[in-house]
């Protein structure tokens, strides 16, 4: 090939390295000839009238004029500071006083300019990297100018081709950190039929970097930065699903009236969405009446405890233990849902049921493979070099496809099916197990991945013999 004809090429990879999820590092600045070493940075905080110096590194870190070097923009903007949060890509300038993040857009930019109108199609996605990298772009210019976009999570999961969240979520908070955005609230922690903005990632945590009255989100920009991905409270559906309360001044006979007609066991006390008072329960209710025939209402009134919606669901266990509930607070810190033990068990329970359904897949599978093959088969395909495969046992699934796939191994199976279509399924169903047994997905699964590993059991049980 021609040096000529392998240049496109080449910048075609490189626009669908820097488009397909990854965080643009200073180094891509430099290699690209958007920076260069020995540059000098600058940042500048005029409402407390600091500034700050460094300069970019032969590496593409940031030095500090203290010597520190980092290659996190926005740790480094933190230490040079000594405190708070900063996204550093708006933080620092070069000397032309262009931030960072000017200069990320442009090589960004050109990236999409170059990169392979094809690429969606072979990543059977249903947004081309290039057309992803325009919504982005226009959303970013939407926040700038305080009109955030609006969209479901399940929409904005269909710009990278996905269905629900998992092993796509760092892909996208990569891709939304390339244009200093974030969702509010944070799309991993509501359910899917959420509505959730695009808006700017903030600048820092203190008054100085956040418009007034915006809430304080932690900004996921640089490419050292990752959030754990797993069940929060958000995400059970009741969470932020709204509630029903009274007042401080209410009577007893509208708060029973309330509680019998929409079958509750409490009801929260607010004397406004962000000033929770407590809760009534049928309890209090009647230890306060007990107590005193002529009791007022707030006389039955109880402790109760809020949380963030994007608290881990495992931590608030001991509270809903004392107190069977746990009141909600949206991304606004307003109270916006209730959730219950119930709730939690439901939530844990349809989990356990995905486990003992891919349980089940792999159980059969590998009896099915032990009672056809020898181990020696399996390892020639599966571990020549003998260093993890020793037993049947030890088998993964990449293990079971890529022994199936083998046209003389699936014809020593004896199976009438197609080997091509159950080696796709297997291979979906794969993907499917790896969010759900490595809790890379805080959703539960929705019936159509349900229904796949259910069929598959189905038939392993039909033609690999029941158990």
């Amino acid at each position: 090939m021609s040096d000529s004809a392998a240049e496109p090429t080449e910048r075609r990879s490189r626009a669908r390295y820097l488009l397909d999820g990854r965080r643009v590092r200073l180094a891509d600045l430099l290699s690209n000839g958007l920076l260069k070493e020995g540059e000098r940075l600058t940042f500048v905080r005029p409402l407390v009238g600091d500034t700050h110096h460094a300069t970019v590194t032969a590496k593409g870190w940031i030095r500090l004029d203290d010597g520190e070097e980092f290659r996190s923009p926005s740790k480094a903007a933190a230490v040079a500071v000594g405190r708070g949060s900063f996204d550093g890509w708006t933080a620092w300038a070069v000397t032309d006083g262009r931030p960072l993040a000017t200069l990320r857009q442009q090589l960004l930019d050109q990236a999409a300019e170059e990169a392979d109108p094809d690429t969606a199609e072979e990543q059977q996605t249903s947004v081309a990297p290039s057309e992803r990298h325009a919504r982005l772009k226009r959303a970013r210019e939407l926040a700038e100018a305080g009109q955030p976009q609006s969209l479901s999570v399940e929409e904005l999961l269909t710009w990278w081709g996905a269905t629900g969240r998992g092993l796509v979520n760092e892909q996208i908070e990569a891709e939304l950190a390339n244009h200093s955005l974030v969702t509010a609230p944070g799309f991993d922690k509501v359910p899917l039929a959420s509505t959730i903005q695009l808006v700017k990632a903030a600048e820092g945590n203190s008054a100085e970097g956040l418009v007034a009255g915006a809430p304080a989100f932690t900004t996921a920009s640089d490419e050292d930065e990752s959030r754990e991905t797993g069940l929060t409270v958000g995400t059970l559906p009741s969470a932020l699903g709204g509630v029903i309360s009274v007042k401080p001044t209410a009577t007893f006979e509208e708060a029973i009236t309330l509680m019998a007609l929409h079958d509750f066991s409490q009801l929260p006390v607010l004397a406004g969405p962000h000033n929770l008072r407590g809760a009534l329960s049928w309890k209090s209710i009647a230890r306060a009446r007990h107590a005193d025939p002529d009791a007022s209402l707030s006389q039955a009134i109880v402790d109760a405890r809020d949380v963030r919606y994007d608290h881990d669901l495992i931590d608030i266990l001991p509270a809903l233990a004392e107190l069977d509930f746990v009141l909600v607070k949206d991304h606004h810190n307003a109270i916006a849902g209730i959730v219950t033990a119930a709730d939690v068990a439901q939530a844990y329970g349809d989990l356990a049921s995905h486990f003992l359904l891919i349980g089940e897949m792999d159980r059969r599978l590998r009896q099915v493979i032990a009672g056809t093959f020898t181990l020696s088969e399996v390892t020639g395909l599966c571990d020549p070099a003998g260093e993890r495969v020793t037993s049947f046992g030890d088998m993964t699934v990449g293990d079971y496809l890529r022994l199936l796939e083998n046209p003389d191994r699936w014809q020593q199976l004896g199976w009438p099916l197609d080997r091509k279509v159950f080696i796709g399924r297997l291979e979906e169903i794969r993907r499917i197990r790896n969010n759900v047994m490595h809790f890379n997905s805080s959703d539960p699964l929705p019936r159509a991945d349900v229904d796949k590993i259910r069929n598959l059991n189905k038939l392993l049980r039909e033609y690999g013999g029941s158990s």
